[in-house]
Formats: C-alpha cells, sequence, structure tokens
C-alpha cells in the first residue's frame, strides 16, 4: 500500500504500456531536429508528417510528455494565458481574432486526432465550466459579451441555482460554460501524438537529451551524449526545462512550478459533490481547477509560485484548498500529488518564431498550453513545410528577457499581491454578508 502523497505522478501511475522509444546513437541526417517531446515538439512533428515531411528527428532528453504536457490538469479549451481584451488592445480586432480562432481550431484539431488515430486518452466531452468565486457577476457577462462581439464565441450563462445543482458547493455564485473544450488524460494523449508522428516516418528518440547546437553550414549539428542529428532546420521546444542550447531562447522564459493532487477513487462520492462531468476553474488570479476522472477519482489543481515543491507539501497545500469549496471532503486520502514547470513569458503570450534563419522556438504557453501548443505546431509545421508566414502574427510577443534571476521575485510578488486582492475582495463579500 502506497503511503499518502508518496507517489508523484497519478498520469505515470495510469499510463499503461506505452512503446520504448530508442535511443539516438551515431550521426543522422535530417531536414528538421525537433527538441523537445512536449506537446508543442510532438505537435511540430505530426503537422510536418501530415505535410508530407517525414524527414524529421524528434529528441527527448526523457520520454514523450515528460514535463509539463504530460503532468498539467488535461483542460482541454481555447484561448491564451493573456485575456482577450489585452489581445484586442495589443493587435486590434482583427489579429487579436486571428490568433485567438487559431486556439479554438486547435482544440477541434485535438479532437479529430484522437478519433483519427485512435488515442485512448479518456477525453471527457463534458465542456468547461468557468465558475465565479465572488458574488459580483460582471466578470462574466463582461467577457460572454466580448467573446460573443468580438471573437463569434458563445459561452452559455450558468445561473447560480443551476450551477447549484452541478457543482454541491456553497463557494461559487454563476457560470460560464464552455461547450467546445473538454478534459483528457494528457500523458496518454502525448503518447499518441508520438505515436502517430512515428507511424509517419518522424523518428522519436527518448533519453536523448540535446546538448549543443552548432551552425553548420546552412543548417544545424545538435549533439546528444550518444550521437547528433545534422539538419536544415531546428525547432526548440523545450518550455520550462531548458535546454541550455540558445541563450536568447531561454532567457525569454521563466519556469513557474504549479501544483496538482488526485485523491482516493470516490465511488458514490462523486456524486456528493459535482453531478457534472465537465471541468471547473474559477475567477481568481491563481484559480482552484479540477475534474472527475473516469476512475471516480478527483484531479485538483491551483497554486502559482517559483517553486517547485515535494509530494507531501503539495498535498498538504492543495488539501486546504479542496476543503475550502468542498468541506463535505473532510477525511479523503490524497494517492497523488506532484508538481511541474510551465514556461512563462513576461507578456503572457507564447513565443514561437525563428531566432536565425533555419532555428525555430515555440514555447511560453503559460499554464494555457494544450490548445495553443497545438497551434504552435501547426504554425511552426506549416512555415518549415510550405513558407506560410502566420508565426509573424506573434512578432509582437518575442524573445523579451525574463530578467533572471531578478525576474523570479518580481513574478512571486506579484502573484503574492494578485493573490492578496482577491483574498481581501473575498473577505470583504463576506463581511458584507454578515458571514
Amino acid at each position: 500500500m502506497r503511503n499518502e502523497g508518496e507517489s508523484l505522478d497519478y498520469y505515470a501511475a495510469s499510463l499503461g504500456e506505452a512503446p520504448i522509444w530508442p535511443l539516438l546513437t551515431g550521426s543522422v541526417d535530417a531536414e528538421v531536429c525537433i527538441v523537445g517531446g512536449g506537446f508543442a515538439g510532438l505537435n511540430t512533428a505530426l503537422g510536418l508528417a501530415e505535410r508530407g515531411k517525414s524527414d524529421v528527428v524528434l529528441l527527448e532528453a526523457r520520454t514523450p510528455g515528460f514535463g509539463a504536457s504530460g503532468r498539467n490538469g488535461g483542460f482541454v479549451f481555447g484561448g491564451f494565458s493573456r485575456g482577450e481584451e489585452a489581445l484586442l488592445r495589443d493587435l486590434g480586432p482583427v489579429r487579436a481574432s486571428m490568433l485567438y480562432r487559431g486556439t479554438t481550431d486547435a482544440v477541434e484539431l485535438i479532437r479529430q486526432r484522437i478519433a483519427r488515430h485512435a488515442i485512448a486518452c479518456d477525453d471527457t466531452q463534458a465542456g468547461v465550466l468557468w465558475a465565479n468565486w465572488f458574488a459580483d457577476p460582471s466578470v462574466l457577462l463582461e467577457r460572454q459579451q466580448l467573446l460573443r462581439e468580438r471573437f463569434d464565441v458563445e459561452w452559455t450563462w450558468l445561473p447560480r441555482e443551476e450551477l447549484g445543482k452541478q457543482v454541491l458547493s456553497r463557494r461559487y455564485h454563476d457560470a460560464l460554460h464552455e461547450p467546445q473544450g473538454f478534459h483528457f488524460h494528457p500523458l496518454k494523449y502525448a503518447q499518441g501524438v508520438a505515436r502517430a508522428a512515428a507511424d509517419r516516418g518522424v523518428a522519436v528518440h527518448a533519453g536523448s537529451p540535446a546538448i549543443s547546437l552548432q551552425r553548420s553550414g546552412q543548417g544545424w549539428t545538435v549533439a546528444t551524449p550518444q550521437g547528433k542529428v545534422q539538419a536544415r532546420h531546428v525547432v526548440l521546444a523545450c518550455g520550462g526545462y531548458l535546454s541550455g542550447l540558445d541563450r536568447r531562447v531561454d532567457a525569454g522564459v521563466m519556469p513557474i512550478a504549479t501544483y496538482v493532487m488526485v485523491t482516493e477513487p470516490l465511488g458514490a462520492r462523486m456524486d456528493e459533490i459535482m453531478r457534472t462531468r465537465a471541468a471547473i476553474y474559477d475567477t481568481r488570479f491563481a484559480f482552484d481547477y479540477y475534474r472527475p476522472l473516469p476512475d471516480s477519482r478527483l484531479l485538483w489543481g491551483g497554486r502559482i509560485s517559483v517553486r517547485d515543491r515535494s509530494p507531501s507539501a503539495v498535498r498538504d497545500l492543495l488539501r486546504g484548498d479542496l476543503l475550502k469549496v468542498f468541506p463535505q471532503l473532510d477525511g479523503i486520502r490524497i494517492d497523488y500529488a506532484w508538481s511541474g514547470l510551465m514556461s512563462y513569458a513576461r507578456h503572457q503570450m507564447p513565443q514561437i518564431g525563428q531566432a536565425e534563419p533555419g532555428l525555430w522556438y515555440a514555447q511560453a504557453f503559460g499554464g494555457h498550453g494544450v490548445a495553443p501548443t497545438t497551434f504552435a505546431g501547426e504554425v511552426v509545421a506549416s512555415a518549415i513545410a510550405g513558407g506560410d508566414t502566420r508565426w509573424r502574427e506573434f512578432a509582437d510577443y518575442g524573445l523579451v528577457s525574463a530578467m533572471k534571476p531578478v525576474g523570479y521575485a518580481a513574478a512571486q510578488l506579484s502573484y503574492w499581491w494578485a493573490g492578496f486582492k482577491d483574498a481581501w475582495r473575498d473577505w470583504m463579500e463576506g463581511r458584507a454578508r454578515g458571514d
């Protein structure tokens, strides 16, 4: 029997049999070398293969989906970490709408790939709920209107009475339902995309960290401990697990930790807290997010920090958050708890582009990455395979320095400040109610 909080990762424990990906040995030539086997790298590889470019090598230091891609909350829905109103201010209505549409199209592409490649990833087609932690409904109403009028997206209003029938907590007020969204087992999906790419000729190598990158004539040479790849194009897609291959690319992102835990199987007790199978997150800055799993467990995540905590510390932090929403689960056992690193940029948008001819990057998805990484893979693959210039639409959000190590302190202070403002607002509302 496992001690509570001892194990790390529910997704790895529930993955089942996975392919054994070979090490890279010796010297190989390729048109494209992708460094990083997370969603950005995997989607680029599959996108290239689907466009007839099978002369592709993917290098992963551990195994496909090892990092944030295989350990996240499993939410699949549109948008970026940077909000829609900010996108409009930055880019204007036409460009903002185009980029946002790229993420909603990516949701549909993920759904299609699950069906097309028979990826068994526990996908649950029940939508995503954005539940209001606060009494003031304006944040929901304004976003609903903005999405409808500027982005042609309709999220459904769910009044508190109806929400209370689906989510049995006194914590929330109203909610918006995003019907297009869904949730899934991200590690199973990552391994499925890797298999689909390999089936189309991509050479996927695990246990093969890239240790150096050098310009070589009109292309590049990427070395691993036991081999090297000579390629015309290189794509750096390492996320929060920085490669150390290019200082400009690494300097653009800050690895930030978030935390996840999974309960014991709840059985019939699941209906004591949820009568929806939608994934849920709330309106605070550092929000809770959670979803029911097929084996009747509850996955719960939240918090943002520059600190990567131990499983026991994650369990203790998140248990308190869980009981604020569902006190009826007091005493429940936590079977899994882990943390993982996401890559953030100061501008809160993905960094997608070329550092120089033939050297591409796709990173900084900011904890909102399942659909945007798919979009990024399509953009980079289309650029390499056919000269598509859509990647230039991300030029406003380039490799802005994260100002490490000072940036870590600034980020932590900003998170604390945002959390304090949420707590203050919550306290004031409680005082007004006479709590």
